[in-house]
């Protein structure tokens, strides 16, 4: 029995000697080693307090003699940092991750460097006062429900190198008015741009070949929409509640129509 205590006394110490080489903080930003022997580190949580105010990334950070690459912001790293107004992501980092300014109320504006490829999952869920952002031409994908309630953001472009917008991407951004997707787009996901209630008119390149349900479903403001010959199909409720649509044209090409689809279209 006491040797077992003393092997798991052993591991513990190991363990805890592990975490704490692989975190850091330099400067009241907290770090995680994603690679040691490329030397490369994601931003993280804070471990005490959140962020606040205005707050700089550095391209490299040096810790116990080794200076470490910034490549990515991790998971949740300021998730509701609501004390945080602005934040400089340098162009080393190449990843947002999942949640990681998930709910950040006080960001009104970010510039993405073109380093990034990848937004994901909830990424900037929830951050109300967010009123502009640019997307670089590096981004290839955007995450599930990455713009999620963004409710103060009026407009948004879509970089050329994205094929795929994600499901709830755009959800619920009711003040969005203008939205330019390019002909990179093959598809537009479920609930995309779900209740963006000030969108009154969208293009839809001939790139896409499929509309998720629920894609447009509540945008009332909507009043024309063009579906390219590309599209083959349109998911359920796609468009249920555009009730200031007065005309659509649906291509040849379109084999399916889900349930729904046009639901409460009244006009």
């Amino acid at each position: 029995m006491k040797n077992i205590k003393q092997l798991f006394a052993a591991l513990l110490m190991m363990c805890t000697a592990v975490v704490s080489a692989q975190n850091f903080e330099v400067d009241g930003i907290c770090y995680n080693i994603t690679d040691t022997a490329n030397k490369t580190v994601e931003v993280r949580k804070g471990y005490t307090n959140d962020y606040s105010g205005s707050v700089v990334i550095p391209k490299k950070v040096k810790y116990n003699g080794n200076t470490y690459k910034v490549t990515r912001i991790g998971i949740g790293a300021f998730f509701r940092c609501t004390g945080l107004t602005s934040i400089e992501i340098p162009n080393s980092v190449t990843s947002i991750r999942h949640h990681a300014f998930d709910g950040c109320i006080g960001i009104t504006s970010i510039t993405i460097p073109n380093s990034v490829t990848t937004i994901g999952d909830k990424a900037f869920h929830g951050c109300t006062g967010l009123k502009s952002i640019g997307i670089p031409n590096s981004v290839t994908s955007i995450g599930g429900s990455a713009f999620d309630n963004c409710t103060g953001l009026t407009s948004i472009e879509i970089p050329k190198s994205v094929t795929t917008i994600g499901n709830y991407a755009f959800y619920g951004c009711t003040g969005l008015a203008s939205v330019k997707i390019p002909n990179s787009v093959t598809s537009i996901g479920n609930y995309a741009f779900y209740n963006c209630t000030e969108l009154t008119s969208i293009e839809i390149p001939n790139s896409v070949t499929s509309i998720g349900g629920d894609a447009f479903s509540g945008c009332t403001g909507l009043t024309s929409i063009t579906i390219p010959n590309s599209v083959t199909t349109i998911g359920s409720s796609a468009f249920s509640g555009c009730d200031a649509l007065t005309s659509i044209e649906i291509p040849n090409s379109v084999t399916t129509i889900g349930s729904s689809a046009f639901s409460g279209c009244d006009a």
